[in-house]
């Protein structure tokens, strides 16, 4: 084997080769340097631009040029990578404060392609000045290009915090950054705050920088991610398109629509993906309620209308888009950067330090350029000083040389008159006017002042510099007001060399100087915020993308549950026939009716003593001539377990905490909650035992349930309603019988306890409802299995003990039947009565006979031969009586012209100025049956 070639390992040079490749890639391709924000690719297409000229206030040069210039000189790779570059820093929407001011098609926000480099024209910005300020001081290092033919800056000078202010993207090996623009004054004024006081905390840094801004505006939810990333350089926000809600118009028919426009879109979101998303969303029925969307952009900015259908509700359908469109995005923040060559996560403090000290430096070598640069021309204004001191013996000593060479080899070997250079000299005192390198100079033989021989006159001897500047010097500049000049401008120099010397001598003065240049940058070119920050972000839950509406509940017997709205039952006339409710199967009947909201929560108790938590959203909206879904597949009941029990909570407890706290309503005051008892739940078995539990027990029920209530052998839950811990309960049993008492005779206890007995009951009765008794309701309407009921005032029940045996509160005759259900009403509330057969009707409490305890009552709904009532629930009714008839006539309910619309009136009207006779007659035109009519007698 030849000497010349060594074996290597294949892995271990495979190794080396990918790990030089990785490095390349990190250090010279896609990670910014912390100083100046810039890649190298940035860097370079900034430079070339400014060694055309290419500034703002002259004419565009073709992009072509500029790129041609950056691959051949500067960036060896593909032109597209450098144009696409260029195209990038010329888009206002990629860039908070673009670099490149661009002419011509740069793409847009639609992901529209920009045009070829052959047709737009671009030059750099006013700010992007700043960026390259000093260049050509000495300020930075420079480098070699890829061949070594030219030379190129290794870092900007970068009076602006490009990195903070317009962010980077990259992706290198192994790593990657992605960091997010920010408001150019907040990002001066924590620099300045850092300038001020390099030990300032993180904290009093976000106090000037609120968070990111972007480009494209938006609203970003919650400060949480924002806190991360400028403490740890890693975090994710959250950002949200800007809209509002107008109405369409307020006739024709676009009356009660409207219209949701959004303005602004997250940061790099396809503005047209986005309306197809949206659009491809209707299509497939994923969001309702969206009739027309409309692209409305201009010149005068961004315009998205989503026109609405009549009666949506606009934030719902807002929710839903933002959860299923790019109109709320995420922006992972990586803060990955190369400090001193090497790629690091840094924090915002470290960042702000990182750029501050790039100022220091940059400014301390701009001083000390400075300053060299007046000592050169110090130097040769005294050998011009001179000259004109000895201006008679130069020119015959020039005249006598045969050239140019020959005329400076004189000069130099020659002494000359130090003339008013003493005087000079003597002025600047301490201050060195003298540069620190002089060229040729021999140590034996420095230029300058010498000693005269034998203490004569102090001669000067050139350096070549000076003998140079002698020999290009025109002859204007040997009159006597030349002279003058000299000795000005030398004195002006020596003033300009000890402020720079104070400058490199004094650290305050050095950051002061630093300060000024970035708040003469802040106030050029800040502005204000586009993006706003909301302090917390909440995720959306399912209850933020449904509606809310009143729904009536059901559950049947075996086990179906659903839920319909409210307003597809109109109030009709008591002992009216009703609607299908639902669909039943053979031998199934309902079991539960109750009315509650699509946002409520409720409680579900089973005959078993547990409680089951559901939301009003989780049981599915159906027709009503569908059965529903099963319970068992919302809630994990046994094989044998039913609910007995469905509970609505009231929204001032909806949202208990597992510290027992309550959310208060808008129109409900801390002090007021404070001075209340704590809600409770109340509980009725079957076998006449009760029980009361805090309802804060109940707040975080697992999904296979909790134990509500211990039960003994044979003994079933009934009922479970909300009391507030001063209130009055009553006892309803099928016999008919009920017992009023105070809710404290029975004490508060466990969840797992077993209650106290509430009422004595013989063998063959059994408790059917539970009522609580509130301060502004006054009656109580029962109902019996075959239709019939009645209204009967409160007060006709006497407060007792727990543990009677109770009075009667409706004779359960063969007619009647056993007593079903019992609830509390007001006249002008509704009822709604549901059948083991699925009918299901509503109708006004005022057409119900008030009587006493010892009565049968009226009829409330009229039920075939083999069907019986099985469920009630009251319905709390804000219309009046006007637009039930409406509904009534909507819905097709009565036929009603003439004679019978003004009968219809009178009985929906004031039921004391009715005539009897005349209600019987009513109602038999409307074929009710002939025991309604005995009734009413």
């Amino acid at each position: 084997m030849s000497e010349s070639v060594s074996p290597i390992g294949i892995v271990d040079e495979l190794k080396q080769s990918y790990l030089d490749y990785a490095m390349s890639v990190i250090v010279s391709r896609a990670l910014p340097d912390v100083r100046d924000g810039f890649k190298p690719v940035h860097r370079r297409v900034m430079y070339a631009m400014h060694v055309l000229s290419n500034d703002y206030n002259k004419p565009y040069k073709k992009s072509a040029r500029v790129v041609g210039d950056v691959i051949g000189k500067y960036h060896p790779h593909g032109d597209s990578a450098v144009y696409d570059a260029i195209v990038r820093m010329a888009q206002d929407f990629s860039l908070r404060y673009p670099m490149v001011d661009g002419q011509g098609n740069f793409g847009s926000i639609d992901d529209d392609p920009p045009a070829a480099m052959r047709y737009t024209e671009v030059r750099m910005t006013k700010l992007t000045h700043q960026m390259l300020a000093d260049l050509d001081k000495d300020t930075v290092d420079w480098e070699d290009n890829y061949d070594g033919s030219e030379r190129m800056p290794s870092v900007m000078p970068a009076r602006i915090p490009n990195l903070l202010v317009n962010g980077a993207t990259g992706i290198a090996v192994g790593m990657a950054t992605n960091m997010a623009p920010h408001n150019l004054t907040e990002v001066i004024n924590a620099c300045l705050a850092y300038a001020q006081n390099p030990q300032v905390s993180a904290e009093e840094l976000m106090s000037h920088i609120s968070g990111p801004d972007f480009p494209t505006g938006g609203i970003i939810y919650g400060r949480a991610g924002i806190l991360d990333a400028y403490r740890t350089g890693k975090g994710r926000l959250h950002i949200r398109g800007r809209y509002h809600i107008e109405a369409m118009s307020d006739t024709g028919v676009n009356r009660d629509r409207e219209r949701i426009v959004f303005t602004e879109v997250p940061y790099q979101a396809n503005k047209a993906k986005l309306i197809e998303r949206i659009a491809e969303l209707v299509r497939d029925k994923k969001i309702e309620g969206i009739s027309e969307i409309r692209d409305e952009s201009d010149k005068d900015g961004m315009r998205i209308a989503i026109d609405l259908r009549r009666g949506e509700t606009a934030e719902v359908i807002v929710n839903n888009l933002f959860l299923q469109t790019p109109l709320e995005s995420s922006f992972s923040i990586n803060m990955v950067a190369l400090d001193n060559g090497q790629p690091k996560v840094l924090t915002l403090r470290q960042l702000i330090a990182a750029f501050v000290r790039h100022r220091q430096e940059v400014v301390t070598r701009r001083t000390i350029y400075e300053l060299n640069k007046a000592r050169v021309r110090g130097h040769l204004l005294e050998g011009l000083t001179v000259a004109l001191a000895n201006i008679d013996e130069i020119i015959a000593t020039i005249k006598a040389s045969a050239n140019r060479g020959l005329a400076r080899e004189s000069l130099l070997n020659n002494t000359w008159g130090s003339g008013s250079v003493v005087a000079m000299l003597t002025a600047a005192g301490s201050q060195s006017v003298r540069p620190d390198f002089i060229e040729g100079e021999d140590p034996k033989a420095p230029f300058g002042l010498i000693d005269g021989e034998t203490g004569g006159e102090q001669r000067y001897r050139l350096s070549l510099e000076q003998v140079n500047a002698i020999l290009d010097m025109q002859l204007h500049r040997l009159t006597g007001l030349e002279q003058d000049k000299l000795t000005e401008e030398y004195q002006d120099l020596l003033r300009e060399i000890a402020h720079l010397e104070s400058i490199l001598g004094d650290f305050d003065k050095l950051m002061t100087i630093i300060s000024n240049e970035m708040i003469e940058i802040r106030d050029n070119f800040g502005d204000e915020r586009r993006t706003d920050i909301i302090d917390s972000r909440t995720d959306f839950n399912r209850e933020d993308l449904i509606p809310e509406q009143t729904v009536v509940m059901t559950v049947s017997r075996t086990g179906y549950a659903k839920t319909q709205p409210i307003d597809d039952y109109v109030a009709q006339k008591r002992g009216g026939k009703g609607k299908s409710a639902t669909a039943m199967k053979e031998d199934d009947v309902i079991d539960h009716l109750v009315v509650t909201s699509t946002h409520a929560t409720v409680l579900c108790f089973t005959d078993s003593g547990r409680v089951f938590s559901l939301r009003g959203f989780e049981v599915p909206i159906a027709s009503r001539g569908a059965r529903g879904r099963p319970l068992v597949n919302l809630i994990g009941l046994n094989g044998d377990e039913t609910v007995t029990t469905i509970l609505p909570i009231p929204k001032i407890v909806e949202d208990v905490s597992a510290k027992g706290d309550i959310s208060l309503t808008d129109d409900e005051s801390l002090e007021d909650t404070n001075e209340a008892e704590p809600p409770f739940v109340f509980f009725a078995t079957a076998n006449g035992t009760v029980k009361r539990v805090e309802l804060k027990q109940f707040a975080n029920i697992r999904s296979n349930g909790l134990i509500a209530v211990g039960l003994e052998d044979g003994d079933k839950l009934v009922s479970a309603r909300i009391t507030n811990g001063s209130q009055e309960v009553m006892l309803f049993a099928s016999s008919g019988k009920a017992i009023r008492f105070d809710e404290n005779d029975a004490r508060a206890m466990g969840r797992t306890a077993k209650g106290v007995r509430g009422m004595r009951l013989a063998d063959d009765e059994f408790i059917k409802s539970l009522v609580v008794i509130e301060d502004d309701v006054r009656e109580i309407l029962i109902a019996c299995e075959n239709g019939f009921g009645k209204r009967t005032f409160i007060d006709e029940f006497n407060t007792q003990n727990r543990g009677g045996g109770g009075v009667i509160a409706i004779k359960t005759s063969e007619r009647n039947g056993a007593l079903v259900r019992a609830t509390k009403v007001e006249p002008e509330d509704d009822i709604i009565l549901i059948s083991d057969k699925g009918t299901l009707v509503r109708t006004p409490v005022e057409h119900v006979a008030s009587s006493g305890r010892n009565t049968q009552g009226v009829t409330l709904i009229r039920l075939s031969k083999d069907e019986k009532l099985v469920a009630m629930a009251r319905v709390e009714n804000e219309e009046n009586a006007d637009e039930l008839i409406d509904a009534m006539r909507e819905d097709g309910t009565f036929e009603v012209d003439g004679q019978e619309q003004q009968d219809i009136d009178t009985v929906a009207g004031d039921s004391a100025t009715t005539d009897v006779n005349d209600a019987i007659d009513i109602a038999n035109d409307y074929s009710l049956d002939d025991d309604l009519a005995d009734d009413d007698k």
